[in-house]
């Protein structure tokens, strides 16, 4: 995919991104149908409807690239190029009519293939992202990338904070959907509160990395995400100076991670908080 395709993908992304973006706010204060909860999660036939327009608006422009959906499967688990959506990144927040949620949008593509090894490779590291969207359309901000190009937010250039203390760092935290994360996380958190400005918890994942991205936060720490949450937004915060981190952990499904992102100055004094990255 050349330059000028990544630039066609990158406006169908912006399409699909603002026309879910658009449902979402027409049914902001509306009704909400649940298809499924948990005690840390809420899943909406909102959230259905939006992916099968994103895939709708997606395909037609191009019809062969593979699909992986917070709301779906895989369609072709080997394609050469994936769409990795989240239709609604923030479920929570909207069904609580808190205005703070977005579209997260990716495209991935499959890096050179390797020989064999006897190693086993994490099928999510046989790709990378090279087009980024994140949609808010409560602030109507847009976040964009092209890999090797700078991040965006509504076409101005953005960079990551230049601060190197934690004490004068904003870090958002997230506390994933299960107890085991909520009690692993439950004890970074006690520890960064000490030495950090300000700890956030905001309930969205992509707009938590696109925030680090444009200098709001400095940091990001979840133990448990999943690679829809942070494929379009790792891919904003580096275009933007930052670092991504992530790492896969088993028994929680496909495409789970553990991660890091921060402003490129703060890994190491973040990591050494305690395990819940490591």
């Amino acid at each position: 995919m050349n330059n000028s395709e990544q630039r066609r993908a990158l406006r169908s992304a912006i399409e699909a991104a603002q026309a879910a973006g658009a449902v979402m706010k027409k049914n902001f204060r509306s009704p909400k149908k649940i298809n499924e909860q948990t005690q840390f999660d809420i899943k909406l036939e909102l959230d259905v409807r939006c992916q099968k327009l994103i895939e709708k608006t997606l395909f037609r422009h191009f019809p062969d690239v593979s699909f992986l959906g917070e709301e779906g499967d895989e369609i072709a688990s080997d394609a050469d190029f994936r769409w990795v959506v989240d239709p609604i990144d923030g479920t929570v927040n909207f069904s609580y009519e808190i205005p703070h949620s977005c579209v997260s949008i990716a495209l991935q593509r499959r890096k050179a293939r390797r020989a064999k090894s006897k190693s086993p490779q994490h099928p999510d590291a046989a790709y990378e992202t090279i087009v980024g969207v994140v949609y808010d359309p409560f602030c109507d901000e847009l976040f964009t990338a092209i890999r090797g190009q700078p991040a965006r937010l509504n076409g101005k250039i953005i960079r990551v904070s230049k601060r190197k203390s934690l004490d004068t760092a904003i870090v958002s935290l997230g506390f994933g959907k299960t107890k085991s994360s909520v009690e692993t996380t439950l004890v970074y958190f006690n520890e960064l509160l000490r030495r950090v400005r300000k700890v956030r918890m905001m309930g969205a994942a992509a707009l938590a990395m696109v925030y680090v991205a444009a200098g709001r936060f400095d940091g990001y720490v979840e133990s448990q995400i999943r690679l829809w949450d942070i494929a379009a937004g790792g891919l904003i915060l580096e275009c933007a100076g930052g670092e991504f981190w992530n790492d896969p952990i088993e028994g929680h499904g496909a495409h789970a991670y553990r991660m890091l992102a921060n402003n490129g100055l703060l890994r190491a004094q973040l990591e050494s908080i305690g395990k819940v990255v490591a």
